[in-house]
């Protein structure tokens, strides 16, 4: 059992991928997403039962306001006081949110350090016009291929992990051995906490966000170890909240997004889709979510989909 907490700048050296897809590269781990890859995955659609993992985008959600709301949509037209040819009327909305209110994706240029992001790009270039390296729609094409759900929850035989709970790297591989699935190359790996069942459950948006079970910062390693590819959640962060670190903050961010080039999923619902898993104990699927294009963005919302 590893005991001792990575020093995360030493660690985020270890793991490192810049130029492993080349000196201009902006899209991370999610290079390791091959058509060959992709084409094999598609082979692991067995019932044709689709599951999306976005939640709801609407003013229920777990934003308790501050630097973040949850989505505001608002009517800009219903068709009621409209005279039209033929009697035609239509409707139209428009919404106001952060592109991280929700089920989303983090790009590569939303965590930085030392003055670098990914790949060493400046970080200088991030302004009040975005991201000129590594935004969200680099990411536009490539995050379709097998999913790998780990169940830690119910593999604790808890509803949901305790706020704090670290999820360390031996746990993911007696899970996996667990629940008799391999991680590897090119995956989408889903980690369920059981937070997403905590806020239904509760409906505390300050609780959800006041920090949560998650990723240790060790699990870098074991993420870098296998090529995993996209690394996604059901709580808001991924990593377990407060650190390990005292002092320090989304440490295992900086090494994942910063360091690996690796895009998170966060604020994922998995429930419908462990339930599925546990019931005929196949926890690999297909998996598309691609995000939004947003030019220079720094984050997406995204309804991903798992098919099995």
């Amino acid at each position: 059992m590893i005991t001792t907490v990575p020093v995360m700048r030493e660690l985020g050296r270890k793991v490192r991928n810049w130029g492993r897809w080349g000196a201009d590269d902006e899209r991370g781990t999610t290079n390791l997403i091959t058509p060959g890859r992709v084409a094999a995955a598609a082979g692991l659609v067995r019932t044709g039962e689709v599951f999306d993992l976005g939640i709801p985008l609407d003013g229920d959600g777990p934003q308790p306001g501050g630097y973040r709301i949850n989505p505001i949509r608002l009517m800009s037209e219903t068709g009621h006081e409209q005279v039209l040819p033929g009697g035609f009327k239509w409707a139209d909305d428009y919404v106001f949110m952060p592109l991280q209110a929700g089920s989303q994706y983090d790009s590569l240029a939303h965590v930085h350090y030392d003055e670098q992001l990914y790949n060493g790009h400046p970080a200088s270039g991030l302004n009040v016009k975005g991201a000129d390296k590594c935004g969200i729609h680099t990411q536009a094409k490539g995050i379709a291929g097998r999913g790998v759900l780990l169940d830690v929850a119910r593999f604790r035989g808890v509803e949901w992990l305790d706020l704090g709970s670290v999820i360390g790297p031996d746990e993911l591989d007696v899970v996996a051995a667990a629940q008799g699935v391999e991680v590897g190359p090119g995956d989408i790996l889903l980690i369920r906490t059981g937070w997403r069942a905590k806020f239904l459950a509760d409906q505390d948006a300050a609780g959800f966000m006041a920090g949560e079970p998650g990723l240790g910062l060790a699990c870098a390693s074991w993420l870098r170890e296998r090529d995993v590819a996209v690394v996604g959640s059901d709580n808001f962060g991924v990593e377990v909240m407060p650190g390990e670190n005292a002092g320090a903050m989304f440490e295992l961010h900086m090494v994942l997004i910063r360091d690996m080039g690796m895009t998170l999923a966060e604020m994922l619902d998995l429930e419908q889709l462990a339930a599925a898993c546990a019931a005929d104990g196949a926890y690999d699927f297909f998996y598309t979510g691609a995000p939004l294009k947003f030019t220079r963005g720094v984050g997406s919302p995204i309804n991903p989909l798992a098919i099995r």
